[in-house]
């Protein structure tokens, strides 16, 4: 009995077997096959906690401009960096910029932000060359790192401006066409006053909207000429385990934290209860200086007691 159903099951296990391997074949195929537009790039959770943040890890996925043709990329990275070097990695990140000359790098905007004497919020925006866009990403975070920083976040956004000029082509062409057919017809004459104007007024529309084509295209040629990146970078000490600061610092300053807060509360109490003490003791010096023994004295004499008698 045993044999027999030795014998029935071994096919059903070779065919899931070959089922298997064809469909892990099928979904290699399609994760070599697939190119994205719009990457928002985060480390799992589990790799983020087994393994140290690294240059290359937290830079996300190696998209090439080169691997999307006609796609105008857009990068933003967001870095958590100690308060007190936010400033020299900005400067180190203008620097950089600098040194790759105006051809290949521009600085576009720039801002430093000092909130509450100790917390700085500042960023940093680019024009680059989109063939050094990834690899100019990249040595920012390296830089960070080496600042006892971390990136919290990697964003990359692209736009199919290829298709758009494509189309702007295709439309720029049939409207040339159009355009050439009516100055045909004005050349050659033999119509009306009524027809020639309206023939002239469709030429002038068809040369605006080439205008228009022109300038749609130029716009997108721009786009992908340059890309767009931007540097945003917060305070703190970073994210323990992931190259931040040392953790008995934070517990430092909470202590020191606590202690200001502890002597706040102190010096209200005081400064509320400070002037009712002074009235306090005035009530009990006036009580024991001669003027209060006299009072006392009248008193005395003028109040009968509780026990006696009225005297009718």
């Amino acid at each position: 009995m045993k044999r027999h159903v030795f014998v029935l099951a071994t096919p059903l296990i070779a065919t899931t077997l070959i089922l298997a391997g064809c469909q892990g074949a099928e979904e290699t195929k399609s994760r070599e096959a697939m190119s994205t537009m719009d990457v928002r790039e985060e480390a799992p959770m589990a790799e983020m906690a087994s393994e140290p943040m690294t240059a290359d890890a937290a830079a996300g996925p190696n998209v090439r401009v080169s691997a999307a043709p006609g796609v105008a990329f857009n990068y933003r990275y967001a870095f958590r960096v100690p308060d007190a070097k936010i400033a020299a990695v900005q400067e180190e990140h203008a620097a950089a910029c600098e040194t790759l000359g105006l051809s290949r790098c521009r600085i576009t905007g720039m801002r430093y932000s000092l909130i509450d004497e100790d917390e700085v919020n500042a960023s940093l925006a680019f024009k680059l060359d989109p063939s050094i866009a990834r690899k100019f990403g990249k040595d920012a975070i390296a830089s960070v790192e080496k600042a006892k920083g971390i990136l919290v976040d990697s964003q990359i956004q692209g736009v199919d401006v290829g298709s758009g000029i494509s189309a702007s082509q295709r439309r720029s062409s049939d409207l040339q066409a159009e355009l050439t057919r009516i100055e045909a017809r004005l050349k050659a004459g033999g119509m009306g006053d009524r027809e020639r104007t309206e023939l002239q007024e469709q030429a002038r529309r068809l040369r605006e909207q080439l205008d228009g084509e022109r300038d749609t295209r130029r716009s997108g040629e721009e786009q992908l000429a340059t890309t767009p990146m931007e540097f945003v970078y917060s305070g703190g000490e970073g994210i323990p385990g992931f190259g931040s600061g040392n953790p008995f610092a934070g517990a430092w300053e909470t202590a020191i934290a606590s202690f200001v807060t502890m002597a706040s509360f102190l010096l209200l109490l005081i400064g509320g209860g400070l002037p009712w003490v002074l009235l306090g003791a005035l009530v009990v010096w006036l009580l024991r200086s001669p003027l209060g023994a006299g009072l006392r004295r009248w008193w005395g004499k003028n109040t009968p007691l509780a026990d006696e008698p009225v005297k009718e």
